[in-house]
């Protein structure tokens, strides 16, 4: 067994598609399906960062700009034309933003959309259009779209979206066996977030306000995006699964 996740390869399952590949949770996602043997398909902005994950993993990858509906598309159409079928899709894609609205610029707030809700829009268009026989889409939301974090005010609103994307297009695409699921984190040891992460002050208020203790790191979220993506868990649809150490539901100790 790897991961939790069932000991059968994914290698006969289709290609597996990691929007955002290059990033610290994609890259991570991607190498936990490599483990089991998954056809891989990485794609990202970053061509160069993309290559280098993608040569050490032995994956086909696409440099594309995810907020394009068409290049989105063609990708999955091309790793189904190439690999036989599309048997799950990611969106890695996002951003952070911490600002209360009154100072969130009108470019801040319509990039924190693009990045975050046109990209998983773009996602589940494309795999509504390609995986005509099933499988497992996973988005990104997050715990600010859960509870009430201050200044989180752009990128819940974003992921809020998200969230209701994930549940609205597992009720369209039930029929057909297109389970799509989001994956709502806490903050979690990314590059993108090392902003917060890098200074102690901010990393142990951090750290407080999980009830576990610390941060979530890009296996915690992996391991769950494994999980939804694998064809054992193929009665899963239409979830927003919170990885986030106990903040959204729990209450510590005081």
């Amino acid at each position: 067994m790897v991961d939790g996740i069932g000991d059968a390869s994914l290698a006969q399952a289709g290609a597996f598609v990691v929007v955002g590949g290059s990033g610290g949770i994609g890259s991570a996602i991607a190498r936990r399906l490599a483990l089991r043997g998954a056809v891989l398909v990485l794609a990202a902005r970053e061509q160069v960062r993309l290559e280098q994950v993608a040569g050490s993993l032995g994956a086909a990858c696409e440099p594309i700009d995810a907020t394009d509906f068409d290049a989105v598309e063609r990708l999955l159409k091309g790793a189904a034309e190439r690999f036989g079928r599309v048997a799950g899709v990611v969106n890695a894609v996002g951003s952070i933003i911490l600002k209360p609205a009154h100072l969130t610029s009108r470019d801040d707030f319509h990039e924190t959309i693009a990045r975050n809700l046109t990209t998983a829009f773009a996602v589940v268009r494309a795999a509504g259009k390609v995986m005509t026989d099933g499988g497992s889409v996973v988005l990104f939301s997050t715990v600010a779209a859960q509870v009430g974090l201050p200044n989180h005010d752009a990128i819940a609103a974003a992921k809020g979206g998200v969230s209701a994307l994930a549940r609205s297009c597992a009720a369209t695409y039930a029929s057909r066996g297109l389970r799509v699921n989001a994956i709502a984190p806490g903050l979690v040891d990314t590059p993108l977030a090392a902003r917060l992460t890098a200074n102690p002050r901010s990393l142990e208020a951090s750290r407080a306000m999980h009830p576990l203790g610390r941060i979530g790191t890009v296996d915690d979220i992996a391991a769950a995006a494994c999980w939804l993506l694998d064809p054992a868990t193929s009665w899963v649809t239409g979830q927003v699964l919170s990885v986030d150490g106990g903040l959204s539901t729990v209450r510590g100790m005081a």
